[in-house]
């Protein structure tokens, strides 16, 4: 395939951190934030638990997304979690030509566009240049791109002037912002290079997941923002009530001024713990930390990482192994930030590992 790895060392797209988090361990292997739902949103979900002889009916969510993002209810299509937006753009848009995946990033997309018969181009990102996008790299003809904005693994939080160049009339710009509730910087108002609120870019698709945040993985919720016209095709593609009723009532809470404004709070905090993780981590003898980390994960490298991670998992810890990204490889490994008394406590466990 043009742009793929040699297939005997192709890594596995099917790998994600749920494998790795085995019951029992300390899970800093998935990036799904553990808190307990606050009432304003799991009592809307409950709620819908006497309901449910009635089908699903996705307009007030639909709506409430919509006013979130200060766009017309047709350019938000409601999915069964971010993932099922990549199934469907893969399946819906069989006339592209030349789809392109910047990687390293979340490995569904490509997938998704494997499995739909579609030949995939890899753009590979630089480690010596902290995974930073260079727009120049996309070729011309790509009539598909993919990014991640922060990426999954690198927590790299490109420009959105970056991004915005690459849209162009004939070509459809996905942008995983799944994490983009997780970024903060100081002095900036609401979520940072985020293309959710861009009407104007030719092509572009935003796909958007609130279960990461919120707590929400077993539930499956996500939407895409983009032209109406091109949504209209996804949708065709999806199946009838495919986001059930508990869902659309989570959508439509987190799409709430209180939804808004706790997730600005929980991103304040987050960076301060991610700061004191990478300042724990930057003190190991060999350990590199990736770019400049921005969300609820941290990209190291450090030789030998295949075989620390099973250390760490004799001792208690589950972190994500990087191998199954394409460009990365087995000395690399994606942390998840938690509360700074975990990531101490994961420090110690991890220094006693390098010092052995």
């Amino acid at each position: 395939m043009p742009g793929q790895l040699d297939a005997a060392i192709d890594p596995d797209l099917g790998h994600h951190g749920d494998v790795e988090a085995t019951e029992g361990l300390v899970d800093l292997a998935v990036n799904v934030r553990r808190a307990p739902a606050p009432p304003w949103l799991a009592d809307p979900i409950a709620a819908t638990l006497t309901d449910l002889a009635r089908y699903p009916d996705p307009r007030p969510a639909r709506a409430a997304v919509a006013a979130r993002h200060r766009r017309p209810p047709e350019e938000v299509l409601l999915t069964a979690g971010a993932a099922e937006g990549f199934v469907l753009l893969a399946r819906a848009l069989s006339e592209v030509r030349r789809p392109v995946v910047v990687h390293p990033q979340f490995t569904e997309p490509e997938a998704a566009l494997l499995a739909a018969g579609h030949r995939v181009d890899r753009v590979l990102l630089d480690p010596a240049d902290g995974f930073r996008l260079d727009p120049t790299r996309i070729p011309a003809d790509a009539d598909l791109v993919v990014i991640g904005n922060p990426t999954n693994p690198t927590s790299v939080l490109h420009p959105a002037a970056g991004l915005a160049a690459l849209a162009r009339p004939g070509r459809v710009l996905v942008v995983d912002e799944a994490f983009a509730d997780t970024t903060v910087v100081p002095g900036v108002d609401g979520e940072p290079e985020s293309l959710a609120h861009r009407r104007d870019l030719p092509g572009l698709v935003v796909v958007r997941s609130l279960t990461k945040t919120w707590g929400l993985a077993g539930l499956r919720i996500g939407y895409l923002l983009g032209e109406a016209p091109l949504l209209t095709r996804l949708a065709a593609a999806q199946p009838l009530w495919a986001v059930s009723t508990p869902a659309l009532a989570a959508a439509t809470a987190c799409a709430g001024p209180a939804a808004v404004a706790a997730e600005r709070a929980i991103a304040v905090d987050l960076a301060a713990d991610r700061d004191h993780l990478v300042a724990r981590l930057a003190g190991l003898p060999g350990v590199r930390v990736a770019g400049r980390p921005a969300s609820a994960f941290v990209l190291i490298s450090l030789p030998g990482a295949d075989r620390i991670r099973i250390r760490l998992r004799e001792q208690g810890w589950a972190v994500r192994r990087g191998d199954t990204f394409p460009g990365l490889g087995p000395d690399w490994l994606r942390v998840a930030v938690r509360d700074r008394s975990t990531s101490d406590a994961f420090i110690e466990v991890l220094t006693g590992i390098l010092e052995a």
